[in-house]
């Protein structure tokens, strides 16, 4: 094979970038597994790809591929938010072993969340609040559990209790340990939701708990959303996943936030 034609076959980094963005705006999504066939690279340098234009702001990697990078505002329904599956039931089950065998928890609304609750042990005589009716409803199957709900004006598309019937409840109670939600964290804007009244409900969790735990999938990370609710130094813990990038990890850890990967 000639260097010429080899050259051809083989992209450069800046070529292959450019081949993925294009097909992304054309199409709206990319398949990992299609690009690498297509230029004839590996997976690997695919995804490599894909991360280095994620960090860039240019897309939103999911599980086979990419898709378009979210407007701030853009929230999608808890129900579809299936992507990182895997990553969310590991985290979910690191989660665990901060629960107390007594007292009190919240749980906060949210898809790494719900699925915490669907991990939740049925030997332990706790009191559980949530703002998600989702999570009440699996937890209500565990006899031991006392399930108490927020109440408030439930959102459709997270099943979240907000304003003020939701924000009274968390000023009256006092709970051991919190699990939050967060559709984005960064090392500089802290953790941001699209939604300013779930945003207000979020903000008023970290004054109703001892210990507050973050739960979020590493796709999270370095992502800025419409409202913010939190700053990194209100987090106790940060719970994600290995696929966070090294820079990332060491970007949150510099600010004095303690990290766990799952």
């Amino acid at each position: 094979m000639s260097e010429s034609t080899a050259s051809e076959r083989t992209p450069y980094a800046a070529q292959r970038k450019q081949a993925i963005v294009t097909q992304l705006r054309a199409n709206g999504r990319v398949d990992a597994a299609d690009v690498a066939d297509r230029l004839g690279v590996t997976k690997e340098t695919v995804r490599k790809d894909l991360i280095a234009l994620e960090r860039q702001g240019l897309l939103r990697r999911v599980h086979g591929g990419a898709v378009p990078v979210e407007q701030l505002s853009f929230e999608p329904a808890v129900s579809t938010r299936t992507y990182y599956s895997e990553e969310k039931n590991r985290i979910a089950t690191a989660a665990l072993a901060h629960l107390p065998t007594s007292g009190s928890v919240l749980i906060d609304a949210g898809s790494t969340n719900a699925r915490l609750a669907e991990l939740f042990p049925a030997d332990r005589e706790l009191t559980v609040y949530t703002n998600s009716l989702s999570i009440a409803l699996t937890l209500i199957t565990r006899p031991r559990l006392t399930v108490v709900t927020l109440g408030g004006r439930v959102r459709p598309l997270t099943l979240a209790g907000v304003d003020d019937w939701a924000a009274r409840a968390l000023s009256e109670i006092n709970v051991d340990v919190a699990f939050l939600g967060t559709n984005a964290v960064s090392a500089e804007r802290g953790l941001t939701t699209p939604d300013h009244a779930e945003a207000a409900i979020k903000r008023l969790m970290l004054t109703s708990a001892r210990q507050r735990i973050l739960l979020a999938d590493h796709s999270k990370v370095g992502a800025v959303s419409l409202c913010k609710h939190a700053d990194l130094s209100d987090i106790d813990l940060f719970i994600t996943d290995s696929g966070l990038p090294d820079a990332d990890l060491k970007a949150l850890r510099a600010t004095g936030l303690e990290v766990e990967l799952a």
